[in-house]
């Protein structure tokens, strides 16, 4: 913060307490020259104001306020550039990647520094910590459970909905079934493979989607008859001429989708014949995406949760398409 937004807050702040003061000292007077308890001479839907003091116990509660202001300003930060004599803070401020971010957290926790943020992380970690690697890990081992064998645990699978909540549920949903951009993790159908494996995978590494745009190649009438086509591969009843037209001009998409659209987990092209669109299965929704293109970013997980609670997040989302091991 600069020295002038800084001073700025300082005189703001320090600037209404006084004020408050003046006013309540103003208040304690007796500036009307009337007599206390007299009628003050006016009247409002039949009540009459009398010259009373404010109540004791209103004006000690009052004063206490202030008091309690200059001991919090004193000692925690809210005075501009001013850190408070305890030195606390909610979080470091000056991180601006995730590895400096784990520094400071690591840094803060060894040195017994007052930062919220890594003082909740640790005291999760003292508390929760063991639970995780109790739910994650074979009994008395360094190896991590399968993900059917942690999604066969009521509890671990539990656990697993509480993470996704925490950290999954703003681009999924907090039944999973997505949004439009977003896959549904209970439909069964997998962009990079729904096994177990490939599952973990993409919490641990996150997926980087690039669809291209087609229609400077294909023209907005090559456009149409791809598209027409394309909706065909899932059982749409289309233009057959159209449709014929499309498939000749299909082999751009061919190297993603494969040949027959079935798509391609290894590169996350989605498969075509299905009923399942990321982004809208209508004419238009089709036709804006082959024209423009789509992207999307699942970002990694590793760093964030750590392998075991990956471990667990992996083995509810997969659980969700398994119904069996519920």
């Amino acid at each position: 913060m600069t020295t002038f937004w800084s001073l700025w807050i300082i005189i703001i702040t320090v600037g209404t307490l006084v004020g408050c003061a003046v006013i309540l000292a103003w208040c304690l007077k007796d500036n009307v020259g009337v007599e206390e308890g007299a009628d003050m001479g006016h009247e409002y839907d039949g009540i009459r104001e009398l010259n009373n003091p404010l109540p004791k116990w209103w004006t000690y509660l009052f004063i206490s306020t202030f008091f309690f202001a200059a001991i919090y300003l004193a000692l925690y930060p809210g005075l501009g550039n001013f850190k408070g004599l305890l030195g606390w803070q909610s979080s470091d401020q000056t991180v601006r990647s995730m590895a400096e971010s784990k520094a400071s957290i690591a840094n803060s926790q060894q040195n017994k520094e007052l930062i919220q943020y890594a003082k909740e992380l640790d005291d999760a970690d003292t508390y929760f910590g063991e639970a995780f690697k109790r739910l994650a890990y074979v009994d008395g081992t360094s190896e991590l459970r399968s993900i059917p064998d942690i999604a066969a645990d009521p509890e671990a699978v539990k656990v697993g909905q509480r993470l996704f909540l925490q950290n999954c549920s703003q681009c999924h949903g907090s039944d999973a079934r997505g949004l439009s951009g977003f896959p549904n993790l209970a439909d069964g159908a997998w962009l990079y493979g729904g096994e177990p494996a490939a599952i973990v995978t993409t919490v641990m590494q996150g997926r980087v989607g690039q669809m291209p745009a087609w229609g400077a190649v294909l023209g907005e009438q090559g456009v149409k008859e791809v598209v027409t086509y394309t909706l065909s591969l899932s059982g749409r009843s289309v233009n057959a001429k159209e449709a014929a037209a499309g498939k000749t001009k299909f082999a751009v998409c061919a190297a993603c989708h494969g040949t027959d659209g079935k798509g391609n987990p290894a590169v996350g092209a989605p498969d075509l014949t299905d009923q399942y669109w990321l982004f809208g299965g209508s004419r238009d929704d089709v036709t804006e995406t082959v024209t423009n293109g789509r992207s999307g970013v699942m970002p990694a997980w590793k760093d964030i949760l750590g392998d075991d609670k990956v471990q667990l997040v992996s083995a509810y989302v997969w659980s969700l398409s398994n119904s069996d091991n519920k």
